[in-house]
């Protein structure tokens, strides 16, 4: 698929369903930091932050979270700005050691699982002793592999949605809130992210 531009992702963005508003976000990741710190706050957890669509819900969960951690990040993608998954491209990280640890596994979606499901794997393999995932959003959709998160801010419909992290081509990572492409705009159903 071809690139697009940035009046075409605006055009897409004035045209979206809005999910959830940026106060509804916020509301559940302050909920979601509070099971967190309830669950891991005497597990000195190693918190990482699954690049790029993790670094908005990771950047504000981080200050929520009031005990002591140590933080780490990685970045394999499937999406590579498309709308749909391919083959896993690890293209950075880990750099701290989980040998041993609890490790908190933040990311924007869980989607079809794939990706997590294979991060998973490798930090099993690097030997940590624990493995949470906490995401933003849990799409309605059945999961090619059977990969849950213990920490969950929203559940959303099976159709293809941006905002607080997770992208459109590339763009809208930083939209107020969790919309869905509407019909009109095309790539609304529930087939990339």
């Amino acid at each position: 698929m071809e690139p697009i531009t940035a009046r075409q992702a605006w055009a897409v963005f004035e045209q979206a369903d809005c999910l959830y508003t940026q106060t509804q976000v916020e509301a559940a990741l302050d909920a979601m930091a509070g099971r967190i710190s309830e669950a891991l706050r005497d597990r000195n957890p190693l918190v990482v932050c699954l690049m790029n669509g993790g670094v908005v819900p990771f950047g504000i969960l981080l200050p929520r979270l009031q005990f002591p951690l140590e933080i780490d990040y990685v970045h394999a993608t499937r999406y590579r700005k498309q709308l749909t998954g391919g083959d896993l491209h690890w293209l950075a990280g880990p750099y701290v050691s989980a040998k041993g640890r609890t490790v908190l596994l933040v990311d924007d979606i869980l989607d079809e699982g794939t990706t997590l499901d294979a991060i998973v794997h490798r930090y099993q393999a690097d030997g940590a002793s624990a493995i949470y995932k906490a995401v933003l959003v849990r799409k309605d959709r059945r999961r090619i592999v059977p990969v849950e998160a213990e920490f969950v801010g929203l559940e959303i419909p099976n159709r293809y949605v941006f905002g607080y992290g997770m992208d459109y081509h590339g763009y809208l990572r930083n939209a107020p809130g969790i919309y869905a492409v509407s019909a009109a705009s095309g790539s609304s159903s529930g087939d990339g992210r």
